[in-house]
């Protein structure tokens, strides 16, 4: 099987895009707030983990799942885009819920590894729905679905390397800066959300989103 460099390249950078590794940083410092720093590596590894096996279901039976149950890709975009922009409120706005007491169960510090850190920081609408796109079984043989698995498991990797030295990152942004970045960051991630849905109303036929002609 000949390899198609540009298609490689195109994909891999639309993996990291959607997943958005250094993106993901912000959000981690937010939901590790009142997290015993002793257990951010084992918050970053089930968050990941978690992320992983959504992901790699949505590869293999992502398209069969949404056509079997008669959805659509713009139905999936449109709700997809209303849960990130209520996260985005969230990273804007900030917390609401007081501090935790650092003595609570183990078990309630972790359950912020899968929402919001997987699910939708990393294993995003956006990254499901790239992924059903990029392994389209009407387009791509077998292999190539795997090596778009291979890219994705390396989109991960990078994605758990940067969140177990989030610790060492953060005393260079600072505490400001961290805040800082998780609105900006939650300003364009609701930007996103509603881009979301946009494309997903104009997929479905309600909205008709206007061509913009270069030149």
């Amino acid at each position: 099987m000949a390899l198609d460099w540009a298609t490689l390249a195109r994909d891999f950078i639309t993996l990291l895009v959607v997943i958005d590794p250094v993106g993901s940083l912000p959000v981690f410092y937010f939901a590790t707030a009142h997290v015993p720093e002793n257990l951010h590596w084992r918050f970053a590894v089930r968050g990941v983990a978690v992320a992983t096996i959504v992901l790699l279901l949505f590869l293999i039976g992502g398209q069969v799942l949404l056509e079997g149950l008669g959805l659509r890709f713009g139905s999936f975009q449109i709700a997809g885009g209303i849960v990130l922009f209520l996260f985005a409120l969230s990273m804007i706005f900030g917390d609401s819920k007081p501090s935790q007491d650092i003595a609570e169960a183990e078990r309630d510090h972790l359950a912020g590894a899968v929402f919001p850190l997987a699910m939708p920081s990393i294993a995003s609408p956006g990254a499901m729905l790239a992924i059903v796109v990029l392994t389209d079984n009407d387009r791509n043989s077998i292999p190539d679905q795997m090596v778009t698995g291979v890219m994705l498991l390396i989109v991960l990797a990078i994605t758990l390397i940067l969140l177990l030295l989030a610790g060492r990152l953060k005393p260079v942004i600072g505490t400001t800066g961290a805040s800082v970045i998780s609105r900006i960051m939650g300003i364009i991630l609701a930007t996103v959300a509603v881009d979301a849905v946009l494309g997903g109303l104009d997929q479905v036929g309600v909205l008709s989103l206007p061509q913009i002609v270069p030149g």
